[in-house]
């Protein structure tokens, strides 16, 4: 018979294995394996202290109207210690929450306000009607709408103030040499992308000036980071945007023959050019014949919350089981913003649910048909210069996108380009994918159509008119511009909404071809963005970020903040759509009524 002695030894010894065991289990829910192994670029330490900040107003203010990027926009008026230590001796409830009289004259005393970062300054290439502008619009309601569109590049233009220059630690705002187009409301701040259409719209205005000091601020950015930013702020560091960068140059070089402006930006574009074709930026995909192919994806180096988003990026990562799924959900969200497409259920694989955001798993037709100009472009603007050595390596580069695109994204019977997605399983840069039709994404979204814009694709006749056929049945093409998608999801880069980049691309691509019916198209596209434009104009006296392509004269909606005015991007359009296809004095501009299912209607004629 055992002793009393050994069963209590006994008796604890199970005891403490069970409490372990218990332990572990606890932990065990907490481990996981992480799935993110991309880079990641650290912020600065003002960043997180504004993103603290950020966190302390929400729960101060609430979440009616709450906006979380002014609080990372904000700048310091005494060093970031000193401003840190005032902050943190708030007085502060359970909650975290501080009192609105405490938090606001805290931010009166240490903070300077948003737009204190900025100066409005006029133009100095700006006359209020230009010699040559627009000749084809003689409409007269139309040409003295589009005089006051070219007058709001004066309500647009900034200059970074000397503080920031003199204190760039103090401040989000990067400091850029030249003046600048913003795009308006909530964003006083260069944008990548935005940039084209905006500087499309300086040349019609002849301000080339301008449009030449925001090419060498982009240059800038690539010589100090070694890519184009997102924008033009310390918390945009870790990810770029839509590569169109040479396609400004190309358009500046057209208008003013500036050589010494290609010679400085070629460098710059090659270096941008490696940036998108390399590390977690490249994917190889093997067809059936055993060829490999290189195309480009989106993939930002970085896996937190977004810092200008970072309560409504914290927020929803909250329905997420652990860590290493939100690590990789923040991954993707920012890779999305890198897109330009954020958000939409593009990039999602359950439409109705973020968190299921994949965009780093795929191959995205619309930003290889901007990395194919890019090649395009490198070697134009290599013979400028005499570089024959450039300009033979790139049109060889463009040549091998080209055949990577016909393989992996064509669908010849459908007439469309569609994004590919890899398998999760094998999503690291060093693996070589396996062609496979079935991961082509077959969902209807007007990016499936941006590659007509590229040369290469424009000038094949047949080509074109199979994906004009295409486009015209596909039921993108509503009363006021074609849709971003037919789902209807709540994201802006889904249906009604429309984008004043889209209808210029698509319009410019069929436009460009030698097929009469594409150009045809073309012009009925133009003619439904122009009239929704000039109709909202009328009732809102303002240009709209995006609009409602089901409704004329209606902007959009949707997304994470409330619409937008201005606006660079739409303004640039507008009058390069103008420049393009003029307005006859005996056309209507205002809305028509639609007929049909799809919206389409006689909007062309008077």
């Amino acid at each position: 018979m055992p002793s009393f002695q050994s069963i209590t030894i006994l008796n604890f010894t199970l005891f403490v294995f069970l409490i372990a065991a218990m332990v572990v289990t606890s932990e065990s829910v907490h481990i996981c394996k992480p799935t993110d192994h991309g880079p990641v670029v650290p912020t600065t330490p003002l960043v997180i202290f504004l993103q603290n900040i950020q966190e302390t107003a929400f729960k101060t203010f609430g979440p009616l109207n709450f906006d979380p990027k002014i609080y990372v926009d904000l700048s310091l008026k005494f060093d970031l210690p000193t401003v840190k230590q005032a902050f943190n001796d708030l007085p502060r409830t359970e909650n975290g929450s501080v009192s609105g009289s405490d938090f606001n004259g805290f931010f009166t005393k240490f903070m300077n306000r948003t737009q204190d970062d900025l100066e409005v300054i006029d133009p100095v290439d700006f006359v209020a009607e230009p010699g040559g502008f627009l000749p084809k619009v003689v409409h007269p309601g139309v040409r003295n709408w589009a005089l006051e569109v070219h007058s709001l590049w004066k309500n647009l233009t900034r200059k970074v103030s000397d503080r920031v220059l003199e204190n760039p630690e103090m401040h989000t705002l990067l400091p850029l040499k030249y003046p600048v187009i913003i795009p308006g409301s909530r964003f006083q701040e260069v944008y990548y992308w935005d940039s084209y259409w905006i500087i499309r719209g300086l040349l019609v205005s002849k301000m080339y000036d301008t449009a030449k000091g925001m090419v060498l601020n982009l240059i800038d950015l690539i010589g100090t980071y070694g890519y184009v930013l997102n924008g033009a702020r310390a918390y945009y560091t870790n990810r770029s945007q839509p590569p169109l960068l040479s396609s400004m140059v190309i358009e500046v070089y057209k208008c003013t023959k500036d050589v010494d402006l290609v010679k400085k930006a070629l460098p710059a574009l090659i270096k941008e050019h490696n940036f998108w074709n390399s590390g977690v930026h490249n994917v190889t995909i093997k067809d059936s014949h055993g060829s490999t192919h290189n195309l480009s994806r989106y993939y930002a180096m970085w896996n937190h919350p977004r810092p200008e988003s970072f309560t409504i990026d914290t927020e929803t990562a909250n329905k997420l089981e652990n860590d290493c799924e939100k690590e990789q959900f923040y991954r993707e969200l920012a890779s999305t913003a890198e897109t330009g497409w954020d958000f939409s259920t593009r990039w999602m694989k359950n439409a109705s649910d973020l968190t299921t955001l994949s965009t780093t798993t795929i191959v995205p037709v619309d930003l290889n048909a901007y990395l194919l100009k890019m090649e395009l472009d490198i070697s134009f603007l290599a013979n400028v210069v005499g570089d024959s050595s450039h300009a033979l390596l790139f049109t060889r580069a463009s040549e091998s996108r080209k055949r990577a695109m016909d393989i992996v994204f064509w669908d010849e019977e459908k007439g469309q380009w569609f994004d590919y997605w890899l398998n999760a399983s094998s999503n690291h840069k060093d693996v070589i994918h396996k062609f496979d039709a079935s991961n082509q994404n077959q969902g209807l979204f007007v990016s499936n159509f941006i590659p007509l814009w590229v040369q290469l694709f424009n000038s094949d006749e047949t080509v074109v008119n199979k994906v004009a056929q295409s486009l015209e049945s596909s039921g993108l093409i509503r009363v006021a511009g074609i849709a971003t998608s037919l789902t209807n999801s709540s994201q802006q880069w889904d249906f009604p909404n429309g984008w004043a980049p889209i209808q210029h691309m698509i319009a410019e691509g069929l436009v460009r071809s030698g097929s009469k019916e594409a150009r045809s198209l073309a012009k009925d596209i133009a003619v439904r963005w122009i009239r929704t434009n000039y109709a909202a104009y009328k009732t809102s006296k303002a240009m709209h970020e995006k609009y409602d392509v089901s409704n004329c004269g209606q902007f959009g909606g949707g997304g994470e903040y409330v619409p937008q005015t201005g606006f660079g991007w739409s303004n640039g359009v507008v009058l390069a759509l103008l420049e393009e296809f003029g307005w006859a004095e005996d056309l209507s501009p205002y809305c028509q009524q639609s007929v049909g299912d799809n919206g389409l209607g006689p909007v062309v004629g008077g």
